[in-house]
């Protein structure tokens, strides 16, 4: 596969920044491909149209040190933890963080060697908030794989690392207040949290960047500034 076209471009021969790919973990490695295979679970793979992997030139490709180019993809996992009255956990990366300062995202991070998709996604979601699930047997599902690289634009230099992150949404059976009360975020990491009900989360999705609300709070958060 060419870093010209990129995991998402190397499938969606129809729509090079969507497709639908069958994903899982096979001998510690994360598999994509275009057909089921033993364990897999189908998924949509995404990427921004401004991914700096689909919009690099020939030139720049070939002007990518070897440790780059011939690094592969890190392989993340981010965790959307909903709380039994349908609110999501969301954290704000904190200001110091070289990679997305102050960018709310759901926890999560990178594989460890030897680690279960879920298990990943938990063990970050510890580290960064400080609730444990770990053990409790939770109902999830695979939402989607996301592409990117960072730094994220061209306008910001050539890409050094090139990423797939599985999103994994995790059902909790308690209310996101009593998992308020277990929040205890690495302020290393995070710099606050907030719940989001289902409403307000498509109304950000729905919201146009330069709207005039597009930064205003509206009811139905719970926020927990550290």
């Amino acid at each position: 596969m060419t870093i010209l076209l990129g995991v998402t471009g190397f499938y969606g021969t129809e729509n090079p920044d969507g497709v639908t790919v069958n994903c899982g973990l096979d001998h510690n490695r994360f598999i994509i491909s275009d057909r089921p295979f033993n364990g897999s679970r189908k998924a949509e793979l995404q990427r921004p149209a401004f991914c700096p992997i689909k919009n690099l030139s020939a030139e720049q490709a070939a002007s990518l040190p070897e440790e780059i180019s011939g690094r592969g993809v890190d392989v993340g996992v981010a965790i959307l933890l909903e709380s039994v009255n349908k609110r999501i956990l969301l954290t704000r990366r904190s200001k110091g963080l070289h990679i997305f300062p102050n960018v709310w995202v759901p926890p999560g991070g990178h594989m460890e060697d030897g680690e279960e998709l879920l298990d990943a996604g938990l063990r970050e979601l510890q580290e960064e908030t400080g609730i444990s699930l770990r053990g409790a047997n939770l109902p999830w599902s695979i939402l989607g794989l996301w592409e990117s690289a960072s730094p994220p634009l061209l306008s910001r230099g050539l890409p050094t690392r090139h990423h797939i992150v599985t999103y994994l949404l995790v059902s909790s059976n308690e209310t996101h207040q009593e998992l308020q009360e277990k929040l205890c975020p690495d302020e290393q990491e995070v710099s606050a949290c907030v719940w989001l009900d289902q409403d307000i989360a498509e109304q950000i999705v729905a919201t146009g960047d330069g709207e005039e609300d597009s930064g205003r709070k509206r009811p139905g958060t719970q926020t927990s500034v550290m």
